[in-house]
């Protein structure tokens, strides 16, 4: 079973954080013929695994990353086609914010369902679960105060962050959501079901209890 623990690179999950100016490892499709760092990252990254055995990595994708992204595919079961696309770097561990993004806005409209943890329904830490482990292949835990037990504390949410709220203002967590930008989180409502909310609304504001990162 897939486990989230501190430390994701031992763990063989990875986020690549972008440069300025540059997209993360993961954030988009890399095909034959490019060229660019992120190239010899995904070479990196193929080398552990014992696809890439060219005796040296560089930021050219040619024949040798071709081959290498050819072989995981095959022993994976998926498409061959020697692209390096969302499925490739999901098999190699890597996972991008916009991933989780993605996979979070499929589900937009799904009707709340206590303990529900399928797109038929979800509640709200079901959908989190959801769509961390088909996204990421994070498997969170269930509830949202462990949930927030796991994970890197940061001051401002971005894209793939998890928010938590305490809806009853006892001092308990008590909902969470992903933070999808601009202020935006989705969440499933008890109300509204799977549903986009903004962060700085009066009502989530007041009930704000900070975010986390699990990368």
């Amino acid at each position: 079973m897939k486990k989230l623990v501190s430390g994701m690179i031992a763990a063989g999950v990875l986020a690549l954080n972008p440069v300025a100016g540059h997209a993360a490892l993961g954030d988009e499709t890399l095909k034959p013929e490019t060229t660019d760092s992120d190239v010899q990252d995904l070479q990196d990254l193929l080398k552990d695994k014992g696809y890439f055995t060219y005796h040296k990595t560089t930021t050219y994708y040619g024949s040798y990353t071709t081959s290498a992204v050819k072989k995981l595919q095959k022993e994976e079961g998926l498409k061959v086609d020697g692209i390096a696309g969302n499925s490739v770097y999901k098999a190699l561990g890597v996972f991008s914010k916009q991933a989780i993004v993605d996979e979070a806005k499929k589900y937009t409209g799904t009707p709340y369902e206590w303990g529900g943890e399928t797109p038929d329904g979800f509640d709200c830490s079901g959908y989190l679960n959801y769509i961390f482990d088909r996204a990421a292949n994070i498997d969170l835990p269930r509830v949202v105060k462990d949930i927030h037990k796991e994970g890197t504390s940061v001051d401002s949410p971005q894209a793939g962050d998890i928010v938590f709220f305490d809806i009853n203002g006892n001092g308990e967590l008590s909902h969470a959501g992903v933070y999808v930008g601009d202020g935006k989180f989705m969440h499933a409502s008890s109300s509204k079901g799977v549903t986009t909310s903004e962060l700085d609304s009066s009502y989530w504001s007041s009930r704000y209890e900070g975010a986390k990162r699990y990368r």
